[in-house]
């Protein structure tokens, strides 16, 4: 079975170290997902900041939602009602996180936080993680994902 603390503490110890938000939930289900842990941070690598640092939708959020298509996602194009499910999926996922926290866009999140967004990654500093929320929604994302896989095991 899946154990959820273990999965949300191995997201928020990636990201402590310097993993972005994107990497930190993606990387820890690559053991479920049979992916080497490279290969996964290097698959989710520019989703941190909000997709490339655009301050889109949150890189956790993102993170989260490729590992569902890769264990529950559709390879089948004609296959309507599988991506139905996971669209919906989906939705349910990102607005347990947007309720939670208020938003999922990277942006509003940082701004709510008083942090000014900028495009360019900042520097893995001690300032960085006291300021930063980000530990939050990468441990909130990967509880959900793991929550998630477990109420299909």
């Amino acid at each position: 079975m899946l154990d959820i603390e273990q999965k949300e503490a191995l997201a928020r110890s990636l990201f402590l170290q310097g993993y972005n938000c994107a990497q930190s939930v993606f990387a820890a289900f690559a053991e479920e997902m049979g992916l080497e842990q490279k290969q996964a941070l290097r698959l989710a690598s520019a989703l941190g900041g909000g997709m490339g640092g655009m301050r889109g939708v949150c890189g956790a959020v993102s993170g989260m939602l490729l590992v569902l298509g890769m264990l529950k996602g559709y390879d089948q194009p004609g296959n309507h009602e599988n991506k139905k499910r996971l669209y919906a999926k989906a939705r349910e996922m990102a607005e347990a996180f947007g309720g939670k926290f208020g938003t999922i866009n990277c942006g509003e999140l940082l701004s709510g936080a008083g942090i000014q967004p900028k495009a360019e990654p900042s520097d893995r500093t001690a300032a960085y993680y006291r300021e930063r929320p980000c530990a939050r929604y990468v441990a909130a994302c990967a509880r959900l994902t793991a929550e998630e896989l477990q109420k299909s095991a």
